[in-house]
């Protein structure tokens, strides 16, 4: 019986270490592929829509190509990044930018455990990586870049709280990132400004069972972001991440409204009280979180998806 134990776990032990080496390999082709992808779109003329540029290698959909689509774009773009929301940094905006473009960064995440797991990975000493375990708010977020040393001018910045997001990019003053991307919230269409009401202690999980209500809408992200100095140039197809440029390095770029740039999401994440997941389609989805108060930035006041869209 102990014999055939042992060799069992011989057996585990080597299918995990082929299954990591099949991984490896199968990343090493997609970085591969991404290089001649990003040689491809050098050579291209404008797009007409950014999703052409899109591919992943560490992003979650195709922000790995259109960020480097952008990179062509934009000149004397200072070569350091800030990300938080990151978890494990498995999936992110930045990582591709670490390991290709050498660039210097900094990733913040809640999880502190995942950031000391970071620190002590390989990736840690091969770039120039910080990473900081915080909870972000209004409050500290400005605290956090400045003590681990990013101020002024950066290249990107990307926010993916699920929560607070508008109010936390219109709190930075530290940094002025050449590129932002921001999540915003699909269900609430592309034409309202709306945002939750700013709780610095927001989680999606606790704010409703649904996993629907969180975050703003794109379009009060392409207001804020005019007022803070940057114009919308689109979003990625899954409709998930909207892309800003500041408006005094967008060159050739063209800036859209929020309706001419908005992806309805086709993810389908809202969940039940007891986590399943519950596939709502988009419809569903509003239905389901249409009497959750919401900050009206155009009304400067509380309202509501059923209010504002008469559903």
């Amino acid at each position: 019986m102990r014999e055939a134990l042992r060799k069992l776990r011989k057996k585990r032990n080597s299918e995990k270490r082929l299954i990591a080496n099949v991984a490896k390999e199968i990343k090493k082709l997609k970085k591969l592929n991404a290089k001649l992808l990003i040689r491809n779109l050098g050579e291209n003329k404008l797009l007409s829509d950014l999703s052409e540029a899109e591919f992943s290698v560490y992003s979650q959909f195709g922000e790995d190509g259109i960020i480097q689509y952008l990179l062509q774009r934009i000149s004397d773009i200072p070569r350091s990044f800030i990300e938080f929301g990151v978890a494990d940094y498995t999936e992110a905006n930045t990582r591709f930018l670490l390991e290709n473009n050498n660039w210097r960064g900094l990733i913040l995440d809640c999880d502190a455990a995942a950031m000391v797991a970071i620190r002590s990975d390989d990736l840690f000493w091969m770039h120039d990586l910080t990473a900081a375990g915080a909870f972000v708010d209004c409050e500290n977020i400005n605290r956090l870049f400045l003590t681990n040393g990013f101020t002024g001018d950066i290249g990107l910045l990307s926010i993916d709280i699920d929560g607070n997001d508008y109010w936390v990019w219109n709190s930075i003053e530290a940094v002025r990132p050449k590129i932002v991307i921001v999540e915003y919230n699909s269900v609430f269409g592309p034409d309202i400004q709306v945002t939750v009401p700013y709780d610095p202690s927001f989680t999606r999980r606790k704010a409703h069972s649904s996993m629907l209500y969180w975050g703003c809408s794109l379009n009060a992200l392409c207001t804020l972001a005019s007022k803070k100095g940057y114009s919308f140039v689109g979003s990625e197809s899954s409709g998930v991440n909207a892309f800003f440029v500041r408006t005094d390095s967008i060159e050739q770029l063209r800036p859209l409204s929020s309706t001419e740039g908005y992806n309805r999401s086709r993810i389908r994440q809202s969940r039940d009280d007891q986590n399943n997941l519950t596939f709502l389609s988009f419809e569903q989805s509003q239905q389901a979180i249409k009497d959750l108060p919401l900050y009206d930035l155009l009304g400067e006041g509380m309202s509501s998806l059923s209010q504002l869209l008469e559903i």
